[in-house]
């Protein structure tokens, strides 16, 4: 890759150089603006080659009908018709999610970039689209919750035919983890208490609804209820408490 780039950017200088041209026809004084503005402009242009983040938050092919419906109900929410033709912002909003975040090594010491560029994050590390956390999240400040549409892949397999109880752990600390860190900023999970009632089989969607509950300075306690699409069955319940961190302790 570094090569490549090294070789585009060779070409671009190759580029920026002008033909060579009579000095009858053409002053330093009136070439110097257009070398240093054809320069700038070639040298800005390998940035187009960066690849954009992907949100994995958004639809793709695995997904069921069931979790499409969902994703529709919610994200019609998070704009409504105020006149003919105009919108607004609702009472939802989608949380884009991606599949890196930058770490930092234990003591301050920030990672290389050799390492950050290896970083995945946990429920997003899979490439194989359906294979694992296919999910998305809304939040509702106003209501302060947030609703998580989870489908279940097939390596998440614990119980033969349903999920793992520590991938549904990790959804439920995913979710009231991200609601923490949008509220306050940093968090870090303190306590994470589950009950688990009935298992969910592979593959089928259900909901993971996080509501804060109360907050005391630096705490803020959450519950959390993993329910069937239509809310009408059980499948786990918990209660989580966070503590939020200061950014120097991150630097």
């Amino acid at each position: 890759m570094a090569r490549s780039l090294l070789r585009i950017l060779t070409g671009y200088q190759h580029l920026a150089s002008p033909p060579s041209m009579s000095p009858h026809l053409c002053h330093s004084s009136i070439l110097s603006p257009f070398r240093s503005s054809f320069v700038r402009t070639m040298v800005a242009l390998p940035l187009s080659f960066m690849p954009k983040p992907q949100d994995f938050s958004l639809p793709n092919s695995s997904w069921s009908a069931e979790t499409m419906r969902l994703y529709d109900y919610y994200n019609n929410q998070c704009e409504v018709e105020k006149e003919v033709g105009e919108k607004q912002r609702g009472t939802w909003r989608r949380l884009p999610s991606y599949n890196r975040s930058l770490k930092y090594a234990t003591g301050g010491a920030c990672l290389s970039k050799l390492s950050q560029s290896k970083n995945r994050l946990f429920t997003r590390s899979i490439k194989t689209t359906g294979a694992a956390f296919e999910y998305v999240l809304f939040m509702n400040k106003e209501e302060e919750r947030t609703v998580c549409i989870f489908q279940a892949g097939h390596l998440l397999e614990g119980p033969p035919g349903h999920v793992h109880g520590g991938a549904i752990a990790t959804m439920i600390d995913s979710v009231t983890g991200t609601h923490a860190a949008f509220i306050s900023g940093p968090m870090m999970t303190a306590n994470l208490n589950i009950n688990y009632r009935s298992p969910i089989p592979l593959g089928s969607t259900v909901l993971v609804i996080s509501s804060l509950d109360n907050k005391e300075g630096r705490k803020m306690f959450f519950s959390c209820k993993v329910t069937s699409s239509d809310g009408s069955k059980l499948h786990t319940e918990a209660t989580a408490l966070f503590l939020s961190i200061k950014v120097s302790h991150l630097l």
